[in-house]
């Protein structure tokens, strides 16, 4: 059995087992409800068709804010993104003199939320959230007072709705034919993106739309501009040629911790929970090492999930702005016909790299909410047969997710060290909302 096969089999098994996590009598607790559903969503993402890493991190951020506004609505420390994200208008409040269970809360919210991002996945993963709903239902209602589950699951799927109806208006909602455009031309001229993929459906690029979606934190899309890459040259005297060579020299010389970096952050669609779900995992795990509160969690989700979301508008907004031509095509025309990068070449344009700018937003945030020198040991592919890695900041991780996609062939200098900048910029502006009382 091939190595995708054998993935593929392990995360179907992994869903139902998700849906069956926490199998004791013990009441609910809203901490275990959220980690619960999170760790089916990140694997549904991987058995989802149509979520590519945009359109995936597009669903963690809405999730996020699902969550956390469900959970500030009853806070008195955390305040909500109304009238701060793009446009989103008050969600709806408790009613006074009612008594809520938060643990119903979360679970109606995200059972309401999950439904509505993962309609399309396949039937495991629909039987997968059917059996972990009915069975934290079965969980949270024992001993409760039937009103009060009631109540409580009314306002969660509310809540839900509200920001499911609000996600509707940024243009990111429907994704057809897995991302790829029927009509698409080519921009003429050696520097421009061409295919590198056989396969027929990527022959034109994926989500070429997707940086005129609107951003959540970001006033829009081409809020964090990038100057121009190295002026495209063949002349071995260039700043383009020598970056060309720096790659095609990276793979011909990797080195056994190089080639670990360069899998360990791979994230291919289908075969992992995509580079933004990475980084949802290495918050997870936090979670769990660090015993974080409800509050905490849904505030690092949301904040996390619209960082990666926004980062992905604005790095697509430049990858369609300067359509440039991956490693792959100029190695092999100008350099070297004969080299191979080590990983697949996803199907758009290259800079920039879409890995660095991800990486950089998630890295700022999450260094706001847990500190600059906060060390971690990211577990994420144990189970795809990859040590765990351990680093002594979040940006040590972003640093290195950047410059695997180096070792990997599939990306210049240029692309991976602004793109680290660009995500900077759009966590900033993720920085800048508050999400706590004063």
């Amino acid at each position: 059995m091939d190595l995708s096969r054998r993935r593929f089999g392990v995360g179907l098994a992994a869903l139902s087992a998700t849906a069956l996590l926490g199998g004791s009598a013990q009441s609910a607790e809203p901490t275990r409800i959220l980690r619960s559903w999170y760790s089916l969503i990140l694997e549904l993402v991987r058995q989802t068709p149509t979520y590519s890493p945009p359109v995936a991190a597009r669903a963690f951020a809405y999730l996020g804010i699902t969550t956390f506004e469900t959970v500030a609505s009853g806070s008195r420390s955390l305040k909500s993104l109304a009238g701060q994200a793009r446009g989103l208008a008050g969600v709806p409040a408790r009613t006074p003199g009612v008594r809520y269970d938060e643990a119903v809360i979360v679970h109606a919210a995200l059972a309401t939320g999950a439904q509505s991002f993962f309609g399309n996945t396949g039937p495991s993963g629909l039987r997968a959230m059917k059996a972990l709903e009915k069975k934290l239902h079965k969980e949270a209602a024992q001993g409760l007072d039937p009103a009060v589950w009631e109540a409580s699951a009314a306002y969660g799927k509310a809540v839900a709705e509200h920001i499911d109806n609000w996600a509707r208006q940024d243009g990111g909602g429907q994704v057809e034919n897995l991302g790829f455009p029927d009509q698409y031309t080519l921009t003429e001229g050696p520097a421009h993106w061409v295919p590198t993929s056989t396969i027929a459906l990527q022959q034109k690029p994926l989500l070429p739309k997707w940086g005129d979606c609107l951003p959540i934190a970001m006033p829009q899309g081409g809020a964090c501009p990038l100057p121009p890459p190295p002026t495209y040259s063949e002349d071995p005297a260039s700043e383009f040629y020598r970056q060309a060579v720096e790659v095609r020299d990276a793979v011909k010389n990797l080195d056994d911790e190089k080639r670990a970096i360069a899998r360990f952050w791979s994230d291919d669609p289908m075969l992992s929970p995509t580079p933004p779900g990475h980084w949802m995992w290495i918050a997870m795990q936090i979670f769990e090492k660090e015993n974080t509160d409800l509050e905490k969690s849904v505030e690092v989700l949301a904040r996390l999930g619209m960082a990666i979301s926004d980062g992905f508008i604005a790095c697509w907004k430049s990858k369609f702005e300067f359509d440039l031509l991956r490693p792959v095509t100029y190695i092999k025309r100008v350099i070297d016909k004969t080299w191979e990068p080590l990983l697949i070449t996803p199907p758009f344009p290259e800079y920039p790299s879409g890995h660095s700018t991800q990486s950089g937003a998630a890295a700022t945030v999450l260094a706001q909410d847990f500190g600059e020198t906060f060390a971690f040991t990211d577990a994420t592919h144990v189970r795809d047969g990859l040590k765990p890695r351990s680093f002594g900041s979040f940006w040590a991780a972003a640093e290195e997710a950047a410059v695997s996609r180096l070792y990997g062939g599939i990306h210049y200098r240029a692309a991976i060290d602004f793109g680290l900048e660009q995500g900077k910029c759009v966590g900033k502006f993720v920085n800048m909302l508050k999400t706590r009382v004063a």
